[in-house]
């Protein structure tokens, strides 16, 4: 257990020495996060004219708790597995004995902490900005929210990996996350809280992976109504469906590598 321990700790303090070295990229990487502080706007000002059961102050607290969750749950891994196949470049981790998504997942831990510090920063002087949407959730909040955006990041992390599996296919694999991101971007709660979609949409899309991404640990921290049970039962379901799915794509895609691409 120890041996493990160690081997999890180098890891991730080699990619987060890696990251540290393009902080100053960090931060644009944090920036480039900024949509939901844009759309707080629109929303902020459509609230003060429109009903839709939530007020301006709900909508900032909901919209800056998107950026945070936007920023500690985005991946990339599709794009690198998919240079990794198509340049060849797989072959020397498949020589390591240790399963190369363990280093994607070490440098996309790594990068979270990396950015902690800008995150903050922004939130802290959104805050000051803003100081009306300050509010204080409870420790339950807190510790319930902490654990759906670690939940949601693997749910994120595990379906971008499973999509990425396809480069053993296709030298265009990360085509497939473009057209998720057409709906992850409007029915995980990213454009607008799902709480102001019609009631029959609504629950349709709950049926989804995409409201655990988002819209469910926001709303744990806000405080807006949510079945907090089914919330975390539906997170580990499309995990372990995913994860499943996972495993026999990269079985599968083993048997067709080539060593100089798919």
């Amino acid at each position: 257990m120890k041996k493990i321990i160690r081997k999890i700790l180098t890891f991730l303090a080699v990619y987060y020495a890696y990251m540290v070295e393009y902080r100053a990229e960090l931060i644009l990487w944090v920036l480039s996060g900024a949509l939901p502080i844009i759309l707080m706007g629109v929303w902020i000002e459509a609230a003060e004219s429109g009903e839709f059961g939530l007020t301006s102050v709900d909508f900032a607290r909901y919209f800056i708790t998107v950026f945070l969750v936007r920023q500690m749950t985005v991946v990339w891994v599709i794009w690198e597995f998919e240079k990794e196949v198509v340049e060849g470049k797989l072959s020397s981790r498949l020589l390591q004995p240790i399963d190369p998504v363990w280093h994607h997942l070490a440098g996309h831990i790594s990068e979270r902490v990396a950015r902690i510090p800008f995150i903050l920063l922004l939130v802290l002087l959104f805050f000051i900005l803003y100081p009306q949407a300050i509010w204080f959730p409870n420790l339950t909040q807190f510790l319930l929210f902490g654990l759906a955006v670690t939940l949601g990041f693997f749910l994120r992390f595990v379906i971008q990996y499973t999509f990425a599996l396809f480069a053993f296919w296709t030298e265009r694999a990360s085509a497939l996350e473009t057209f998720w991101l057409l709906f992850y971007l409007f029915l995980s709660g990213l454009i607008a809280p799902l709480d102001v979609f019609p009631e029959n949409v609504r629950t349709i899309v709950m049926f989804t992976p995409f409201p655990y991404l988002i819209n469910f640990p926001v709303s744990l921290l806000v405080g807006l109504p949510v079945d907090v049970p089914r919330g975390f039962l539906a997170i580990l379901g499309w995990i372990l469906i995913f994860l499943g799915a996972n495993r026999l794509l990269w079985r599968a895609g083993l048997k067709r590598y080539s060593g100089m691409g798919a």
